[in-house]
């Protein structure tokens, strides 16, 4: 009877490869099988060893190349034939990363497995862009929330009055395409309209661009700019120490497509 590989759930941190974990590196080097998300930087399968199969299941918010289910059932069915898998997750892979989901279906099939976390976007992409999430006189408190309404499945809904005020500094992920929804519902539970926001899109990476409004204005922006996703988005204070604090983007000018408001 063949012995079972291991499952190990990496993340790879938000694009910039030289941010990818030394223990990342290593399962990689490791590896038999890389089944591989969308926002992975591809230049990490180069540290994957001759003869490694590549799996690609990459998302789009319109359309899963493979089905959750099927990315399940594909990690169990490698690890069930001796291989060591390595399941390489834009960002950290608990954080909207589903590692809960995939982790448990490969428990219940008695497959062993091990969590690399990595950094995730919700923290690199705002401080490459000059915003760090707290700060002593501006935010004691940061929460990551999802701006992706998820239709197939009972998604635990957001409770709007009480995120609204009572975090300083907002961060949601995957909520460009709902930004007038998420604008609405901060500004109808009692944010201020001049609060300021940030959207970091491809952040760490040289195709990286920031977009600033306030509250009132940030959909409009956002429209008019033709904002697209990947990008975080950040509301609170913080935002303003963009304007002294934005080293990478100032750094790497020449690279840049800044947009401002």
């Amino acid at each position: 009877m063949t012995k079972n590989g291991t499952v190990f759930f990496v993340g790879a941190g938000p694009g910039d490869p030289e941010l990818m974990t030394i223990k990342g590196v290593k399962s990689l080097e490791k590896a038999d099988v890389i089944v591989y998300d969308r926002l992975v930087n591809k230049a990490l399968l180069d540290y994957a060893k001759p003869l490694t199969e590549l799996i690609y299941c990459g998302k789009k918010p319109d359309r899963h190349l493979i089905p959750q289910d099927q990315i399940n059932q594909i990690l169990v069915d490698k690890a069930s034939k001796g291989k060591n898998v390595v399941r390489l997750k834009g960002g950290d892979p608990g954080i909207f990363g589903r590692v809960g989901e995939e982790a448990e279906f490969c428990a219940n099939h008695h497959i062993k497995f091990e969590i690399i976390p990595g950094i995730t976007s919700g923290i690199s992409a705002p401080m490459y862009a000059g915003i760090p999430l707290t700060h002593r006189e501006l935010s004691s408190s940061c929460a990551f929330i999802t701006g992706h309404k998820c239709v197939d499945s009972a998604r635990k809904e957001i409770q709007w009055n009480k995120i609204a005020t009572s975090v300083d500094t907002l961060v949601f992920y995957m909520g460009v395409g709902n930004i007038e929804m998420i604008q609405e519902q901060l500004l109808l539970h009692g944010r201020s309209s001049t609060t300021p926001v940030a959207l970091v899109r491809w952040g760490t990476t040289d195709r990286q661009s920031t977009l600033t409004g306030t509250l009132d204005n940030i959909s409009q922006k956002v429209a008019e700019a033709k904002f697209r996703s990947p990008a975080i988005i950040v509301v609170g204070e913080v935002v303003n120490l963009r304007e002294k604090l934005a080293w990478f983007e100032e750094s790497n000018a020449d690279s840049f497509q800044m947009a401002q408001v």
